[in-house]
């Protein structure tokens, strides 16, 4: 199956805080190329609409998009592709899995794309919540999944012209080999017959179609720049409208995007940046504003082409929501920069936690054990249909409907008090007996737990918090910062509650608690069902130091259920690797309950479960790259977020050509001498480089950064190319901007009695990027090479 776009991350990028802005502009549609229309001044979800299930019909018969490695056998914790739970309660129908129950004792369901009620369901959701046009996904429909794909976009069709919404067809060209002819005949014999309908979406009178995945800078999409803009020319000569879903730097030509395709990009009606995975926090998106939307607006009306950002509600997994203020700040920064219309990135995402869908509000709709966080995970509780609500909002914005504002208008949870979730004392009102210098109390309710209240004066002392409301209470977790240098010790303690603030019943105590940095330094005390507004810790003696010390009182409800994970492992390293192997060590996590084991995950599916702190991966194949993360699991079966990731290259089995088919690139050619030439693996092509113009070069990305330590250069072995000896340095970077020597500059002959090849080793290393540094030619007046292949040995 191909892989999508979704699976496509870039490295987040750091920005500067962001500037204090105006909440009081009035906003209003910008200017366009295109007037108004179905895309042009409206919001856009887009929508996969491919999840499917053992049982429900569908041509695949596979749990598609929801289980991992075996889509035949229903997900569980250790087979699956998601990271967020749906809300599943507006669903007729749903499917069971292998995972737990919810914590609420319900069955683990999963809806089906495949049946006309859940997309009936998804587009009321859109008619509901003022999203306006659906772009409907639709990847190589020649493969396997394509008769799902063509009965998902029937019933689409239904679904649209059921509930008043549009909709158009977005052609994803990941992993689409033939994607030049294929394209053209999927459209003129299946696609094109739905721009009849009454909901095809149009812009300008014209049906629209997307092309998403030209220019992308990664293996998935290796196009050149000639067949992407032929493609594009020849949907406009059919009469449509075409968007392009393209790099987010596209118009520098940088980073996640190719160089050479700027004629692609402005043939396009209307362009549409790709944003996914690109920052994970409200400040991150500060420098894409700067850098990206504001001088692409710009570049957009100097080119007569419409622009659609993206927006999206950001990673749940990661935590990167801010409980809307992060998908507000997207709204906001697009609309004041003058964008023409906005792309959702994603409704149903359920694989990547970047879904708008109703989704489980707390961990009570969440299976127990999966260690999937719900949208309650800092804290605020929110409704499911928040990001449905957010979307609407900002679509007013975009409209004109309500004035620009900074400031997220809407709110979590619509009327009433939400239930009781989460830490009830984070950042509440805090007292205490007496405080030592800064170490304040409300240090211990501020969710940071190397932050710590300390007292002054004789023990006994203490801290109390209140937490705003009475709630039937379950357990307090009480903590020390975790740094190993915070030693073990006992502390004496006494827990109280009260509905009052004046009398108080005792929990526990005087009890001693001990605290020890390799488990974590924390302690959970139950607090059996007592109704209380106020806790207070009453601290009389400490092993360690002569005052009462706390880094964090937690305070969770009694029906609150436990899912507090590990903290991540630390410091994920690769301490060896073989041609089929590779070596990691991370340092220990810590939990409140206790830390059981250790899941090592390659590529994001789970490969082995040591229960210490190092693990040899085996049975890799040579030369390949592999991204690696650990995660921590507690005696409840709860996982951490994942460690650090580290991406590693095995070794290459001997005699393996690590630059066969990989990117190049080159100070420049002539004529069509391209350096893709060097890696075709046929020796009577050839790049050459422009004539009498010293130094020249060409450069080959590995991929990852391997070991090297000989190239083989050739040119064609035809005898009309003369014995010639060119100065050739070699020149290795892990980077792709600082270069160092591999190999000195020398003359390197090639004599076609021999095959017209050179050879030269060197002191082995580790590379991603080779380059040949060309200053000289015997034989022709430029830089020539017909194969340049590389090994490890």
């Amino acid at each position: 199956m191909a892989v999508s776009r979704r699976s496509f991350l870039a490295s987040a990028i750091s920005a500067s805080a962001l500037a204090a802005a105006s909440t009081h502009l009035t906003s209003s549609p910008a200017f366009a190329a295109s007037p108004p229309g179905d895309v042009v001044g409206k919001i856009t979800v887009g929508y996969q609409g491919w999840f499917a299930c053992r049982g429900d019909g569908s041509p695949i018969d596979r749990w598609w998009h929801w289980s991992g490695q075996d889509n035949t056998v229903p997900p569980s914790p250790s087979n699956t592709t998601i990271v967020s739970w749906p809300d599943n309660r507006d669903y007729t129908r749903t499917y069971p899995t292998l995972y737990q129950n919810l914590n609420n004792g319900q069955t683990a369901n999963l809806f089906s794309s495949w049946d006309q009620q859940t997309i009936d369901t998804h587009f009321k959701w859109m008619r509901d919540y003022n999203c306006d046009t659906a772009a409907l996904q639709r990847f190589n429909p020649f493969g396997a999944e394509g008769p799902i794909r063509d009965g998902i976009t029937a019933k689409v069709r239904q679904a649209a012209e059921a509930y008043g919404r549009k909709f158009y067809i977005m052609y994803d060209v990941t992993n689409w080999t033939n994607f030049q002819s294929e394209i053209k005949t999927d459209w003129t014999t299946k696609m094109s017959a739905y721009t009849s309908s009454s909901a095809y979406a149009r812009q300008n009178g014209k049906p629209v179609v997307c092309i998403w995945g030209f220019g992308f800078n990664d293996p998935g999409r290796p196009f050149p720049p000639a067949p992407c803009l032929e493609v594009i020319n020849w949907f406009k000569a059919q009469g449509c409208y075409v968007i392009g879903g393209v790099p987010t730097y596209w118009r520098q030509g940088i980073n996640d995007s190719r160089t050479g395709f700027s004629e692609v990009y402005h043939a396009f009606n209307m362009i549409s940046p790709w944003m996914v995975g690109r920052t994970n926090s409200v400040g991150g998106l500060q420098h894409f504003y700067d850098n990206c939307v504001v001088p692409d607006v710009a570049d957009c009306n100097a080119n007569g082409i419409d622009y659609q950002p993206c927006v999206m509600p950001g990673d749940l997994q990661s935590r990167a929501r801010a409980h809307g203020d992060f998908m507000w700040r997207m709204f906001y920064n697009t609309i004041r920069a003058g964008s023409h219309a906005i792309y959702i990135s994603m409704f149903d995402e359920y694989n990547e936690g970047n879904q708008i869908a109703k989704t489980a509000e707390t961990q009570a709709w969440v299976p127990a054990g999966s260690g999937i966080l719900a949208l309650d995970e800092d804290g605020t509780f929110c409704s499911s249909d928040y990001y449905l609500r957010i979307t609407g909002d900002g679509g007013r914005m975009l409209k004109g409907q309500i004035a620009l504002t900074a400031t997220r208008p809407t709110q979590p949870v619509v009327g009433g008090q939400p239930p009781q979730s989460g830490n009830l004392a984070l950042n509440k009102a805090t007292s205490a007996s007496s405080t030592n210098n800064g170490f304040v109390p409300a240090n211990a309710v501020d969710g940071n737990a190397s932050t710590y209240w300390e007292s002054s004066g004789a023990l006994p002392q203490w801290l109390q918090v209140d937490l705003g409301a009475a709630s039937v209470l379950g357990r307090a977790v009480l903590k020390l910062p975790p740094n190993a240098a915070w030693g073990s010790r006992v502390q004496t303690l006494t827990l109280a509650v009260s509905a009052n603030g004046s009398t108080w019943t005792t929990v526990t105590g005087p009890i001693g608690i001990t605290f020890n940095a390799a488990t974590g330094n924390q302690a959970t005390v139950t607090i059996p069902g007592l109704n209380a507004r106020y806790v207070r810790v009453t601290i009389s003696g400490n092993t360690g130091w002569p005052a009462a010390q706390l880094s964090e009182l937690e305070v969770y409800a009694a029906d609150t259920v436990e899912n507090t994970p590990p903290t991540a492992p630390g410091n994920l390293t690769v301490t060896g690797k073989t041609s089929t192997s590779v070596s990691l060590s991370w340092t220990a996590s810590t939990d409140n309950v206790a830390v059981t084991g250790y899941q090592v995950l390659r590529n994001g599916e789970p490969v082995a479960s040591p229960a210490g702190l190092t693990h040899t991966v085996t049975g890799l194949a040579p030369g390949t790259s592999h991204t690696f993360t650990v995660k921590a699991l507690d005696g409840q079966n709860a996982a951490s977020q994942p460690s650090n990731a580290v991406t590693v290259t095995t070794d290459a089995a001997a005699n393996v050509n690590l630059a066969a088919g990989k990117p190049t690139s080159e100070s420049g050619h002539v004529q069509s001498y391209g350096s893709g030439n060097v890696v075709d693996g046929n020796a009577n092509t050839y790049w050459e480089s422009p004539n009498n113009a010293w130094p020249q070069w060409v450069q080959v990305d590995l991929g990852a950064a391997t070991a090297v330590s000989r190239v083989v250069l050739k040119l064609p072995p035809a005898s009309a190319w003369q014995t010639r000896t060119q100065t050739i340095e070699i020149q290795g970077s892990t980077d792709g901007s600082t270069f160092s020597t591999l190999s000195a500059a020398s003359g390197r002959t090639f004599n076609p009695s021999t095959g017209n090849t050179a050879t030269v080793t060197f002191t082995g290393s580790s590379q991603r990027y080779v380059r040949l540094r060309f200053t000289g030619n015997t034989g022709w007046p430029a830089g020539q090479l017909s194969e340049f292949e590389v090994y490890a040995s």
